[in-house]
């Protein structure tokens, strides 16, 4: 049992020197996206950790293997919707990343292990469908 103990430890040791890049890269206000107050609101509290280049890194996000999953969510976010770059989307992609916060306001997002380590995260009935009458996207 000891062995077994020591081989798991020395393991978790050897995964902290396989860190992933924290990267925040810089942003120029006039590319975000434009949104109302009360949408902004709801946004940096569910949305942009992951959909922006303004991720904050909790303590956790630099011990392996939660690193690693956190890197995977954020890149994944920022390439599906990134509000830091909204401007450099032509007219048709906009339209499109409407219609995908229009869909996810309900169905997927945020995701249930971010709303677990972040509790204002966890959106009301009322902020979900505030931000879909927002998009403007017709069912």
């Amino acid at each position: 049992m000891k062995r077994t103990l020591l081989i798991f430890l020395l393991v978790f040791i050897a995964m902290q020197f396989l860190q992933t890049e924290k990267v925040n890269s810089e942003t120029n206000p006039e590319l975000e996206m434009k949104t109302p107050p009360e949408i902004t609101t709801i946004f940096k509290s569910a949305c942009y950790d992951c959909h922006t280049n303004s991720t904050t890194w909790p303590w956790y996000s630099y011990v392996a293997p939660f690193s690693w999953i956190i890197d995977s969510h954020v890149t994944n976010g920022r390439k599906a919707l990134n509000f830091s770059i909204w401007e450099t989307y032509s007219e048709e992609k906009k339209e499109e990343k409407m219609k995908a916060i229009f869909r996810t306001a309900y169905a997927s997002m945020p995701l249930a292990s971010y709303i677990k380590a972040h509790d204002d995260a966890n959106l009301t009935r009322e902020q979900r469908t505030l931000i879909r009458e927002w998009t403007g996207v017709k069912k």
